[in-house]
């Protein structure tokens, strides 16, 4: 039975990047040996959309009430970019420290 789903994220400096997820989301981990940080995530969905190629993938988190966690957010120093109103949610985007980006969004859809 499958029981979960395990997210790669590759960075150019995935410690700092890890660090972010621990320090600044405050998402809780293990330590799967050698300082390699496991983290926990809330519920997950998954979308697959139309490409004209594979293996291109992107991480978004979800929240309730994007403008809030944005100021929550800008508080602790970390910037979004501009809120995008898509047929699916509201959108924006967070540069992580290790200059990758991740999404964050409201979906406007129910959840499953």
């Amino acid at each position: 039975m499958i029981n979960g789903a395990h997210v790669v994220v590759y960075s150019k400096n995935a410690e700092a990047d890890r660090d972010f997820f621990r320090d600044v989301l405050g998402f809780a981990s293990v330590d799967a040996g050698h300082g390699w940080l496991i983290f926990g995530l809330p519920a997950a969905e998954a979308a697959f959309h139309p490409a004209d190629g594979n293996d291109r993938h992107e991480l978004y988190l979800m929240c309730d009430d994007l403008k809030n966690e944005m100021a929550g957010l800008h508080a602790k120093g970390v910037d979004c970019a501009g809120v995008m109103e898509e047929r699916w949610g509201s959108v924006t985007k967070i540069r992580l420290p290790g200059g990758g980006k991740i999404g964050l969004y409201q979906p406007k859809h129910v959840r499953p």
